[in-house]
Formats: structure tokens, sequence, C-alpha cells
């Protein structure tokens, strides 16, 4: 394994409107090493590797790349000098095919008027086949799911030839299998002396993909370690700066009487067929599956955010048409979708529009908007997530992917639903805010609200639900008891109808 000096981040500070966001940060990186840097939702990770990639220009300190002094002035720049990263929030072309979205901004060319259509599928093809990844080349984007989107950037990365490529929370939308095509890339990477920096809140593989580990908290470095030579209890008190003994909060919500019933729903434009299930009052029912089992689909089919072809849904015995967003709202459901960036967020507008813009009419004083009531209701939602935000006039877009999480939440425990739809709650937010989101699906349960939680993560599913609804090719393919049941089982029912 090589050991040169690949990357040098020196007293690098960023700041923005009311918070310093990086307070004099050190950072090495070897070529053919993977180094993982972990830090609370805000902690600053990702805004260091900004830096690095030209999106944000720091305030002071320098960078150098294999000894020279760099300064990139955006991403075109970085990505030309061999640094590549790959999004947590994916940004592509949607209704452009895969192989466009590779080359975009540098087709091949025939004479340098005509694109070379004929190289490009097999430039494509060639990076496809040397690191297994399994997509057609000239499949439309938006057809895909998130999954194999996170591949074909991946593949975009390694297709600059890069020296150096950030992974910002790879993992977030993958199955278990999918994340040990993506350790195999990246182990492929290492051995031809790519350097690695990892952004996860995954302590599992965290350990087990990296050689270095960087520990960021509050904008400042706190350690540089081995890997070897953290253990995962060292890693949490480092990030949050105190010790964590529980995972999961207690269960002691109770459940009570059937509340929602869901009868038969087949989806319109999707492989959704024939869901049947009940769902109780305090209860947090939980979606297991695998990506493009049908678990995302489902709760859009509830939601009215997909349309239903045939079946019927009830709240408390109330038939509930549900054929949009704003009805839905109206019958007592609320919907955290899984990806935030596309369709959870309004990006140009600030933390207290965002909160409140799903229960604007609690607001309205005689036909007026009360500033006054919305400041509040912000506040209590900041307070209640612990959102790390200067003001609340700061704009969503400024926050970290956590942070965001949090103020969408906050938005929909506003409207008092009575039923919570929570697709990937916790997906690219750290280990002590995850125990905070945990702790309020379990208080909304003991309130006797009904929670649908969908999950990639087993262990997460496990340690917060009474039941489990396990998808499988667009149908149910079972139903287990989360305290009875196993990954195993689980994993068993998942592969039912693939």
């Amino acid at each position: 394994m090589a050991e040169d000096i690949l990357l040098r981040m020196t007293d690098i500070t960023k700041t923005f409107p009311g918070v310093k966001a990086l307070d004099k940060v050190n950072f090495e990186l070897k070529a053919g090493t993977v180094h993982a840097l972990m830090g609370e939702n805000g902690a600053g990770k990702s805004t260091l590797m900004k830096c690095l990639f030209g999106i944000y220009g720091k305030d002071s300190g320098e960078i150098y790349l294999e000894g020279e002094e760099i300064n990139f002035k955006n991403s075109r720049e970085a990505l030309d000098n061999g640094v590549a990263m790959v999004h947590q929030e994916l940004n592509q072309a949607g209704k452009r095919s895969v192989m466009d979205n590779i080359w975009l901004g540098r087709y091949p060319t025939i004479g340098g008027v005509m694109v070379d259509e004929k190289k490009m599928y097999r430039d494509t093809k060639a990076i496809f086949d040397e690191y297994e990844i399994n997509v057609d080349p000239k499949r439309i984007i938006n057809t895909m799911p998130v999954s194999q989107r996170q591949m074909v950037e991946i593949a975009k990365a390694v297709s600059y030839n890069s020296k150096i490529i950030v992974f910002d929370e790879p993992t977030s939308s993958l199955t278990e299998e999918e994340v040990e095509h993506l350790f195999k890339i990246i182990n492929m990477l290492r051995d031809k002396g790519v350097g690695i920096i990892y952004i996860s809140h995954k302590m599992a593989e965290i350990k087990r993909i990296s050689d270095y580990i960087t520990i960021m908290r509050d904008g400042t470095h706190v350690a540089t370690k081995p890997a070897d030579e953290l253990e995962m209890a060292d890693i949490i008190r480092l990030m949050v700066g105190r010790e964590l003994s529980n995972q999961f909060p207690p269960k002691d919500n109770k459940v009570g009487d059937v509340s929602l019933e869901v009868e038969n729903v087949t989806a319109m434009y999707n492989h959704l067929t024939d869901v049947t299930f009940k769902a109780h009052s305090g209860e947090v029912l939980g979606f297991a599956g695998l990506d493009g089992s049908g678990r995302t689909e489902t709760l859009e089919s509830i939601f009215g955010y997909s349309t239903r072809k045939t079946g019927t849904i009830r709240l408390n015995g109330k038939l509930c048409r549900n054929r949009n967003p704003r009805e839905s709202i109206k019958n007592g459901f609320a919907l955290l979708t899984e990806e935030r960036r596309a369709t959870g967020i309004f990006a140009i507008e600030n933390i207290r529009e965002n909160t409140v813009i799903s229960s604007l009419k609690k607001h309205l004083h005689f036909g007026c908007l009360s500033e006054k009531s919305m400041r509040k209701d912000t506040q209590w939602a900041i307070d209640s997530m612990h959102t790390k935000t200067p003001s609340q006039e700061t704009k969503i877009r400024a926050l970290s992917g956590g942070n965001q999480q949090k103020v969408i939440i906050g938005r929909w425990l506003l409207t008092n639903p009575e039923v919570l739809l929570l697709d990937d709650p916790t997906r690219g937010i750290d280990v002590g805010a995850k125990y905070e989101i945990y702790q309020l699906i379990l208080d909304l349960a003991k309130k006797g609200k009904t929670v649908l939680v969908v999950s990639s993560e087993m262990p997460e599913l496990l340690g917060i639900c009474d039941r489990i609804i396990v998808m499988s090719g667009g149908r149910v393919a079972g139903e287990v008891d989360a305290k009875n049941t196993t990954q195993e089982e689980i994993m068993t029912l998942a592969a039912k109808y693939v």
C-alpha cells in the first residue's frame, strides 16, 4: 500500500452568515488508502470536502495536491485535476441516458462536430465491465432506482481517472448486497493507488473499509487515528463529546386498537400489487425489503403521491380517498419522503418557511399569516429536533443533509398527523441525532399516533418497531413480530417474490 501524502489541507477556515462552519481544520490523505471522515450532522465534514472540490471558497488555509498548492474555483476544475466527489444528494440529468450523464460536458466527437455515440457507449461499457456495474448505458436516469443511479455517479467519478474520490454517504440508499459491491469497487480503486475519502455515519462499515479515521466536531478537527486503534465506543465519544450507551430508546409505547386499514392497494404506474395490512394506534409498524421491493411505493400510494389503480384506505373506520397529498394531509396523514432534496425541501427558502409550509392554516389570523405564530412553531421544531442552524432566516440549502432532514420531520410534526409515514427517516443522520429521532417516533406512538417506517437498516427496524411488514416484488411477503424475529427470517421473506 502506498503511503505518499496525496492531499494536505492546512488550517482550513470557512464562515457562513452567523456560523463558523470550519475553524482551522487540518486533514491529510495518503495515496492508496481509505480515510473516513466522521462527525455529527453539522460537524463540517461535507463543507470541508466542498472547499476541496471548489463548490465553496475557503476563507483561509492552504490545500496541497501532490505537493502543489491548489485552489479550485469550481467542480469542473477539480475534476480536470483528478479530484472527484460522489455526492449524497444526487444531481443528475433525469431525462438523459446513463452514458449522457457520465460524459456530460466532455462528449467524444467525430470531427469536433457530431457526438460519437458508439465511442461513448463503448467507453461507458468498459468502465461498467471493469467494476461489474450491471446497468444499461442507454437507460434513462429517472427510470432507475436510487441505488443504480448512485453506481452511475461512482462510474462517472472513475471515468475522470481520479487521484482522489470523495464518497459522501454512499451507502445510504444501498442494500447489503449493493454495499458489498461498492466495497469491492473501493478496494479495487485503493489497489490502484487512488486516495478515498469516505464520509459515513455507519460505524460498522467505517471500521470495515477504512485505513484511517478523522473525527470532526462543531467545525473543528478532534482526532485522526488508524482505524484499527478505534473501537465504536471511542468513535461515538469523540463525535458527540459524551458517552452514548444505548442505540435505541426504551420501548414503552402501548399498542391499541386498529386505526389504519389498507386493503388490496394496487398502483397504477408501478409494480405494487394487492397490498393489504392493518396498523394500530400507538404502534410503530416497520417495512422491510430489498431495494425496489415496494416499500417506498406503499407509503407513496397511501399518501396519494402515487396514483392507485385499486384498493381502499380507512382511518378509524372512515374511508380516506387520499387522491393527492393535499387531501391526505387534510385526512391526518403525513409523508417524509426518501429523497429530501428532490421532494422534501424548498431549497431557496429559509428554515421557517420550510417548517410551516404544511401547517399554514393554523397561522392564519383574520386572513393574514401571523409572523409571531410561525416563529413560535418554528422555534419549537428547531428545539425539539436539536437542529443546528444560525437562525430561522437561514436558507435550508445551507444546512447539512441531516439538519435538513430534521427540519422536514419538524414540519410534519406540526401538522399533528394521525398517521406518520416515514421513508428512511434517519438516512444520512449521525448516531446522536438518530437516537433523538427514534425518541420522537416513540413519543408519537405513546400519544396514540400510528407510525409507518421504511428503513434500509435492519437493526433500526428491529430496535424501534412493534411489527414488521416484509415486501418483495411489489407484494406483501409476510409479517413478523419485531421482538421475536431475526434478520435471517426477514431476508428470507424479502427474497420470496424476487
